[in-house]
């Protein structure tokens, strides 16, 4: 809870809670100076943190992991959500959501959202270097060519958007 500055509507990431069979859950610094960042809330995400903090209830016990504490989401246990939990999370929204609805869902885990994420900023025209720092990469053609998936129908979409541009310039200057 400490990197979260509600006040700034901030969150720093400069680290990870990891899980490893025979080490057990550890801390670890991110991959790349560029995944260290402070990532700007948006109102939406800043409304959610802010019903979250209202509803966490306080473990009996603050969990301490390599010197952190104050985890945001905990298990039922009272214990940090790891990774794997969150997937299974999201596998039973998919299952449940499949049973009911006649369009499926295909397979959906938090890393897909970050592919999301990175695609639907991109159609919205974001630059492509404020794109790179909020996804926290180092190279720029990992955050175009791996993260951004834009089709036929995004470049027309584009195209037109340029079109409409030009011929109010045009109107404009007359």
């Amino acid at each position: 809870m400490k990197d979260i500055d509600m006040q700034k509507k901030t969150i720093n990431v400069d680290h990870q809670l990891q899980y490893v069979g025979n080490k057990g859950k550890y801390i670890e610094k991110t991959k790349t100076d560029a995944g260290t960042r402070v990532l700007p809330m948006s109102e939406e995400v800043y409304e959610v943190i802010k019903r979250v903090l209202a509803n966490r209830k306080k473990p009996k016990i603050e969990i301490c992991i390599d010197g952190y504490t104050g985890f945001l989401f905990l298990d039922k246990r009272g214990m940090p959500m790891m990774p794997y939990q969150w997937e299974k999370r999201f596998q039973h929204s998919v299952e449940k959501y499949n049973k009911i609805y006649r369009v499926q869902l295909p397979k959906i885990t938090p890393h897909v959202c970050r592919h999301t994420f990175c695609t639907n900023m991109a159609k919205r025209g974001i630059s492509v270097e404020t794109l790179k720092y909020l996804m926290g990469h180092t190279d720029i053609s990992v955050t175009l060519n791996v993260y951004t998936h834009l089709k036929l129908e995004d470049a027309e979409k584009e195209i037109k958007r340029l079109e409409n541009v030009e011929k109010e310039l045009k109107r404009c200057a007359r």
